[in-house]
């Protein structure tokens, strides 16, 4: 009968690993590296090696795939919570199955709203950062399992919409407007009208649908816009929706009409004081 010496050589030579001779042997591992640590294994073992640990660590992340480290709350139903984050990152915002989720504004106001909405459903701060040269702020949630979730929140979002309840729907279209809305007002040029951007003309024509629910007309004009005009319109926008308050034109822009800061809900108010009858 062989030593424990000799067995552990006899293995080795044969290919096997240090935790298959531990395994055969019922050995430590320090017992037996003193015996094998001078032969090596061949290049075709480590190769073979190399392929069964790939394939244990793919089988393992296809285990975790779309499961987080970092917990977030899910919800069943809509409320304004879970309408205004959603609709926000829809507008503003990016949500990346492959990364994670963001949003971007000059508003310190509505960049504190998003944060304060995403700590309903996730306890982790986001990476903050403001550019210098835009002004714009970003907040971003590396989250892949949050960002495919709240993915499939936002497609869901966009099918019912015109389905939930009215004040939702008032919550879903502020925001619209809070994040890509402004108030062309140039008295000079006889010109009044709230006006939308969105890449998405699928949104444009579900936030123009919306506005009929609060007897608003509006039009979509192509390539990316939608626009409310008239005094009737401008008012019944005002009373039913307006833009949140601390929401501010940039007075800082280059093409600035007002030079100033200039709350959106004040620019609003003054274009329909204007009107003369």
């Amino acid at each position: 009968m062989i030593n424990f010496k000799e067995q552990c050589i006899v293995l080795r030579k044969k290919g096997y690993s240090i935790i298959e001779i531990m395994k055969a042997t019922g050995r430590a591992k320090s017992s037996i590296h003193t015996h094998i640590k001078d032969i090596p294994l061949s290049a075709k073992r480590i190769q073979q090696y190399k392929i069964a640990a790939g394939k244990r660590i793919k089988k393992f992340a296809l285990a975790r795939k779309g499961k987080s480290i970092r917990p977030f709350k899910t919800f069943k139903v809509w409320n304004t919570q879970s309408i205004l984050l959603v609709a926000h990152l829809l507008f503003d915002g990016e949500i990346h199955e492959n990364r994670g989720c963001a949003y971007n504004n000059r508003s310190k106001t509505l960049i504190e709203r998003v944060t304060k909405l995403m700590c309903e459903y996730y306890d982790f701060d986001p990476k903050q950062y403001q550019n210098q040269t835009t002004g714009v702020y970003r907040v971003s949630y590396y989250n892949v399992a949050l960002a495919t979730y709240l993915k499939k929140k936002a497609k869901e979002l966009l099918k019912q919409i015109k389905r939930i309840p009215l004040d939702l729907k008032r919550e879903f279209i502020r925001a619209f407007f809070d994040d890509e809305g402004c108030m062309d007002f140039r008295p000079s040029s006889n010109i009044r009208k709230v006006r939308g951007y969105q890449k998405d003309v699928r949104i444009l024509k579900i936030v123009k649908a919306l506005l009929v629910d609060f007897n608003i007309t509006a039009r979509v004009v192509l390539p990316n816009e939608v626009v409310i005009v008239g005094k009737k319109n401008l008012m019944q926008f005002e009373r039913e929706i307006n833009f949140s308050q601390g929401v501010y034109i940039n007075g800082n822009r280059s093409n600035s009409r007002w030079k100033k800061h200039i709350e959106k809900r004040e620019l609003l108010r003054l274009a329909i004081k204007s009107f003369k009858s």
